[in-house]
């Protein structure tokens, strides 16, 4: 597995995706959250257009890792972070704590003092936790999983830029 420093990181609202990034995350989620975990949801559920997306690639180019990041209003009335998935091949080199520090400081630095919500799968609840979120709530089924919905209190220091939304650009 190739260093998570290593990594490309690309940061893109929907539409500047270009062709390639979106059909990559949409194979890499189809095939962590379809495949590996037997999920029967409809994954394009929507909320891609209203979000960014933090895509991380490898020398070669492969994706490896990837979360979108959603926009407070559309989920829950906090921004969210979503869809967090790394590839099977490159699991426990400590990736997707890389990738969810990336994509939590992009979450602070666009919405600065605002806490943030995200629904997670209930056996990751300590992995969530080594980032400051707290359960809320009781664990429910959300595409035949066990979940749990999860808030993180305000990060009042802004660390990198959020691209702009097209109806605010």
């Amino acid at each position: 597995m190739p260093p998570a420093s290593t990594l490309t990181w690309t940061f893109a609202r929907f539409d500047a995706l270009g062709v390639r990034d979106l059909y990559d995350a949409l194979q890499l989620r189809a095939l962590v959250f379809g495949v590996e975990q037997h999920c029967i949801y409809l994954d394009p559920d929507g909320v891609d257009p209203l979000s960014a997306h933090l895509i991380g690639r490898d020398a070669e180019g492969a994706l490896r890792a990837y979360l979108r990041v959603v926009d407070p209003g559309v989920k829950y009335a906090e921004p969210s972070l979503g869809r967090v998935v790394t590839h099977p091949e490159v699991r426990g080199g400590g990736l997707g704590r890389v990738l969810l520090a990336e994509g939590l400081a992009r979450c602070d630095a666009a919405w600065p003092g605002h806490a943030n919500r995200i629904s997670a799968q209930a056996h990751l609840a300590a992995f969530y936790a080594g980032f400051g979120y707290q359960p809320v709530g009781d664990s429910y089924l959300e595409d035949g999983i066990p979940h749990l919905e999860m808030w993180r209190p305000p990060c009042p220091a802004p660390r990198m830029p959020m691209p702009s939304h097209p109806a605010t650009a």
